[in-house]
């Protein structure tokens, strides 16, 4: 369908506000990422929210965990920020997170894992494999259910996502319940169909993904499934997922090709293209219906794998 409107606006008024994330440093790109969540406002208020650090594998990790109204122990769900694995923190998320703790009923632990160029990869991944293995060893100590663990990210957290379920499986846990994918990284900057067709003016664009890709693992071998879970060469035996695309995005095609690969192992996957919206959308709630329909169907992923469920 052609672009909606409101999202026309979005774009137009995102794009007098700030230059493309890849015009100039990595430090303008951080501070451009800021500035722009800074103007979403408060979030949904939740029943508690704490930030504390948890082991990591070269030094601590911050992590900001949300807890909804109601009684423990709550499932949880470990969230990975988007941001090209180079921008991004627990602030630009914040929002985000509050959402899906009120909406799927559960403790939500956003990870603040190492940023690219300063730590390249797989320092991402193992920072997000390590704080997952926190939660399940220690749910008890924040009010969650260590038997109900869910992962979920957007954009390169949905890559981190992806893999770290990987690795669960791969080393022998912990085990998760679900993986919430929204507009993930599955593979490398491609010549797909959404690459050409949205390369510019849709907000993410193809050039930029190559630019957080150089500094995230420019020069890693391309067969690696920890940076690329699309080059998995088995997808037998990870948690069920929901994979959220958006129609006007350079990934929608890597998305949505790593839920096909998902099914086609056996995997449950739920795997909606939303209409007209671009990538990013689904934190715009405040806009877009389509987010909060987006928003809703993560919800109810979530809600039917902690065994939940309205």
């Amino acid at each position: 369908m052609p672009l909606d409107p409101q999202v026309r606006m979005v774009i137009d008024t995102l794009s007098a506000m700030m230059p493309p994330f890849d015009a100039g440093s990595v430090e303008d790109a951080r501070a451009a990422i800021v500035a722009l969540a800074a103007t979403a406002g408060l979030g949904e208020p939740v029943a508690n929210v704490e930030n504390r650090k948890v082991p990591g594998p070269d030094g601590s990790i911050p992590v900001r965990i949300y807890t909804p109204e109601g009684r423990a122990p709550f499932p949880v769900l470990v969230f990975f920020h988007g941001g090209g694995w180079v921008i991004g923190s627990l602030e630009t998320h914040d929002g985000t997170c509050r959402q899906l703790a009120n909406a799927a009923g559960c403790v939500v632990v956003s990870v603040d894992y190492r940023l690219a160029p300063e730590h390249r990869y797989p320092a991402a991944a193992e920072d997000c494999y390590a704080a997952t293995r926190w939660v399940a060893e220690n749910a008890a100590a924040i009010g969650g259910d260590p038997q109900r663990i869910a992962v979920g990210g957007d954009s390169a957290g949905g890559n981190l996502t992806a893999v770290v379920a990987l690795m669960a499986r791969d080393r022998g846990g912990p085990r998760l319940v679900h993986q919430l994918l929204v507009y993930p990284v599955t593979d490398a900057p491609s010549a797909n169909a959404s690459y050409t067709e949205n390369a510019e003016g849709y907000f993410l664009t193809a050039a930029q993904m190559h630019w957080f890709w150089n500094h995230y693992c420019a020069g890693v071998d391309a067969s690696d499934p920890y940076h690329s879970p699309l080059r998995a060469r088995d997808f037998r035996g990870l948690p069920p997922a929901v994979v959220i695309t958006a129609e006007y995005d350079p990934l929608r095609d890597e998305g949505e090709a790593y839920a096909r690969r998902l099914r086609e192992a056996g995997v449950s996957v739920d795997c909606t293209r939303y209409p007209g919206v671009i990538h990013g959308f689904f934190a715009m709630g405040a806009l877009l219906p389509q987010a909060r329909d987006a928003v809703a169907q993560a919800a109810r992923g979530l809600r039917t794998a902690f065994g939940t469920a309205k």
